[in-house]
């Protein structure tokens, strides 16, 4: 294997001199708002009167900067990093300021002395900079906020980026989540020929907030044996709070080479020679002293090494002289005229190390990934479109028909690699298993012959934990390509919190210039919860959606098609948007095709319509009634209803209305989908009733619509957490949301019907009753539920 040669003395002097100037700067932003140089002694008006953000991560991640700057300039890497610990902006920002990627994107912060205390001034301060790698921090692609998905995002960012290395500094902190745990099998998903190679870093500095970390605590054997469990051959650097300088720069830089080397030689296996072994990746252990380089003890209390390094080590700066005076011997001890010259700007010595133009980790396009993006070669949808020779006369499964027009998708972007489908072990379940004819799942272990479609190249991804799944799409679309999430309904809110934290990356991104757009991060939810009566209470859940549109409305979209063709004009829509959060919510079972492809074109345009056919009104005036619905189990219930007033109160005027796109429903000022006041009351009607039968939890309807006029009229139907293992149709009757009771509750708010149709309302009543005890008694729904077609 080649070997590079150990450091020169010149060359330690430089990564040092790097890695001062960095912890200077991290330093800097901690506490400074003015004399950034320190030319004069330090006062407390140069302090920031609040002093907010995290020190003891610092030096650890700015330590593995400088030596990517070594590594990316030696062998010329196209290399991207992913920062995992939650707090490190400071080190990452000061590695972009260095660099001059954080100047070239925001101009009033240049490489020099007013830069340098914009840069100090802004952070942690109103209007400036988070203490997270945000969106304003060249060369992120995900905030920190909330700890768990960096080993996931980089994995998706090498996804189909054959030449990118992606490092993954992960916290030890972070080590300790669920899905950072499961983010260490994703190597057996990494394809050594196709894929880019992933370095996990894992930063070891002893300490969360005031605990100590669990793996930074297992002896090394113990922590050894489980890295090389997981597939990893580990490498380690260690630093001791005395330990010289250039002892951990050797050691470190040494570190890098051979892991490198290791990637280089498992490339050339897969690619050169044929390998089809998984290969043992590397990856290094960094153990550092929380705190490393800062004050080594405050008032007599130890700080280096400890939790008490975690955020602020000195805390009065203002108010206690002795801790100014700390401070400033702090900041000193980094030799700051040394790095920096009279103009503030660094020296060469400085910037020895750093590669040049687009190599810069603030400058790789990898991080802005919509300036990699490119459309997908969408299928027509009408090519698999279902023909429907009138409402209801027939039936698909919506998601299998949609399978056809993935597998075409996966089939035109075959050479260009950049749509992926990610599915916690559901793809088939899920009804789009046609998709396995363009690719198999991808796949780096074993094989047995009873196995179906697996392979090493394979760009359907399916592993039991949608964090891993959603974690990799999340890296895949951040880097600039498309992908869908397939999951349970049921189960989509496992990773909730994870969908929060994009659309927070979205909704900041959109307010930075720079940065461009990304592909929709969209999510398919099926096996929804009307159509688990088979799995029982525990997989009924629609929440996801609510959780969803509790998000920033310029970044989150929901649709819920009630048929086959609209799911397909849905996913045609999603599939080409941009810096979204979409969700979908369709069925796999059978269900009626209501309308043919281009009325379902038109109606997916809109949104929300009118399906004059189903409905009895006059064309000399308003209905009496509406009747609407989202979702496809609603759909069917509500033209359930619709029949059985057509039959038993022919006088009623009935207007049915569907709704695709749930955001429709709220005032346009509130969301840039919603309906302007005059069309929702032109479709809505402005006084009369409205039975609404939703998918969800009704009480999201009653929160979308409450500020459009006549809202107290709106009476909505959906799920009330009653479920059980029973027939479908006993779980739309369990809810009150069945045809039924539909009609029941436009018998009760209708005027003048509560007296003249008070004989059709007991009946309704007696069905249900006769329900209750046919379903108990022969375990099926009722004969004229079950045979039910619509009768137009």
């Amino acid at each position: 294997m080649e070997t590079h040669p150990p450091l020169t003395d010149r060359e330690c002097a430089e990564l040092d001199a790097h890695w001062r100037a960095l912890n200077y700067l991290a330093a800097g932003q901690l506490y400074l708002r003015d004399n950034p140089l320190l030319r004069e002694e330090l006062r407390p008006e140069h302090v920031k009167p609040r002093l907010l953000g995290h020190w003891g991560t610092c030096p650890g991640l700015g330590l593995v900067y400088t030596h990517l700057n070594r590594v990316i300039g030696l062998r010329d890497l196209d290399a991207l990093c992913v920062w995992g610990p939650g707090h490190g902006a400071p080190a990452v920002l000061a590695g972009s300021w260095l660099e001059g990627t954080f100047g070239e994107v925001w101009p009033d912060v240049g490489r020099d002395e007013a830069g340098m205390a914009r840069l100090f001034g802004g952070f942690s301060f109103p209007g400036g900079l988070p203490s997270h790698t945000a969106p304003v921090v060249p060369g992120s692609i995900q905030e920190g906020g909330e700890l768990g998905y960096s080993l996931a995002h980089a994995y998706g960012a090498a996804f189909d980026n054959p030449d990118l290395l992606v490092v993954c500094v992960v916290g030890d902190g972070e080590a300790e989540t669920g899905p950072l745990a499961a983010s260490w099998h994703s190597n057996k998903f990494l394809d050594p020929v196709r894929d880019g190679a992933v370095l996990p870093v894992l930063h070891l500095n002893g300490y969360k907030i005031a605990n100590p970390t669990v793996l930074s605590r297992l002896p090394e054997g113990e922590l050894d044996a489980l890295l090389r469990g997981h597939g990893h051959e580990p490498l380690y650097v260690t630093a001791e709070p005395d330990t010289p300088a250039p002892h951990v720069h050797r050691a470190m830089a040494a570190a890098l080479d051979e892991a490198l080397e290791r990637i280089g030689a498992a490339r050339r296996a897969a690619r050169e020679e044929g390998s089809a072994e998984r290969p043992r990746w590397p990856a290094i252990v960094l153990r550092t002293p929380k705190g490393w380089t800062g004050p080594h003890d405050v008032d007599g209390t130890p700080v280096v090494g400890t939790w008490r390094s975690h955020q602020i080590p000195l805390a009065r700066v203002r108010e206690e002289p002795e801790h100014l005076r700390a401070l400033e011997r702090w900041l000193r001890s980094y030799r700051p005229e040394e790095l920096f010259d009279g103009d503030g700007r660094p020296r060469p010595e400085v910037l020895a190390c750093v590669p040049r133009g687009e190599r810069r980790l603030g400058a790789n396009p990898h991080a802005n990934g919509g300036r990699l993006r490119r459309s997908l070669p969408l299928p027509d949808p009408a090519a698999f479109a279902v023909p429907v020779e009138k409402p209801g006369a027939s039936s698909h499964e919506p998601t299998r028909v949609l399978g056809g027009m993935l597998r075409r998708l996966l089939e035109d972007t075959e050479e260009r690699r950049d749509f992926r489908l990610m599915a916690p072990d559901e793809a088939e379940s899920n009804r789009l298993g046609e998709v396995f004819e363009a690719t198999p799942r991808a796949w780096q272990g074993a094989t047995l012959e009873t196995d179906r479609n697996l392979g090493p190249h394979g760009r359907v991804m399916e592993v039991l934990s949608e964090h891993l799944c959603q974690g990799w799409l999340e890296g895949y679309t951040l880097t600039g390509r498309h992908g869908l999430f397939t999951s349970y309904e049921g189960f989509a809110t496992i990773v909730a919190s994870m969908v929060t934290q994009h659309a927070k990356w979205l909704q900041s991104a959109r307010e930075v210039p720079w940065r461009a757009a990304i592909p929709g991060l969209n999510h398919l939810l099926t096996s929804h919860v009307w159509r688990q009566d088979h799995n029982g209470f525990s997989h009924q859940d629609p929440g996801f959606v609510d959780h969803v549109l509790n998000k920033s409305p310029d970044v989150v979209r929901v649709y819920l098609p009630p048929d086959a063709n609209t799911l397909l004009y849905t996913a045609d829509h999603v599939l080409r948007t941009t810096d979204v959060v979409n969700v979908v919510v369709a069925g796999k079972q059978p269900c009626f095709d209501w309308l043919g492809p281009e009325e379902a074109r038109a109606h997916c345009a809109r949104g929300v319509g009118i399906w004059e056919w189903a409905g009895t009104e006059r064309p000399d005036g308003e209905p009496d009634v509406v009747l609407a619905c989202a979702g496809d189990v609603p759909t069917q219930e509500t033209l359930a209803a619709a029949s059985l007033l057509r039959d038993r109160l022919p006088e009623l005027a009935v207007r049915v209305v569907n709704v695709v796109d749930l955001t429709r429903l709220t005032p346009r000022s509130r969301h840039p989908h919603g309906l302007p006041e005059a069309e929702f009351d032109a479709v809505f009607t402005r006084d009369r009733p409205v039975i609404f039968a939703y998918h969800g939890y009704p009480w999201l309807i009653h929160r979308l619509t409450y500020r459009h006029a006549g809202h107290e009229r709106m009476h909505v139907r959906g799920y009330r957490e009653s479920g059980a293992t029973t027939t479908p149709f006993d779980m739309v009757l369990r809810n009150d949301m069945d045809r039924y009771r539909l009609v029941m509750d436009v018998v009760d708010r209708v005027p003048g019907l509560a007296v003249r149709a008070a004989g059709l309302r007991q009946e309704m009543q007696d069905v249900r009753n006769r329900h209750h005890r046919w379903v108990r008694e022969h375990g099926t729904d009722l004969p004229e539920v079950a045979e039910w077609r619509w009768p137009g």
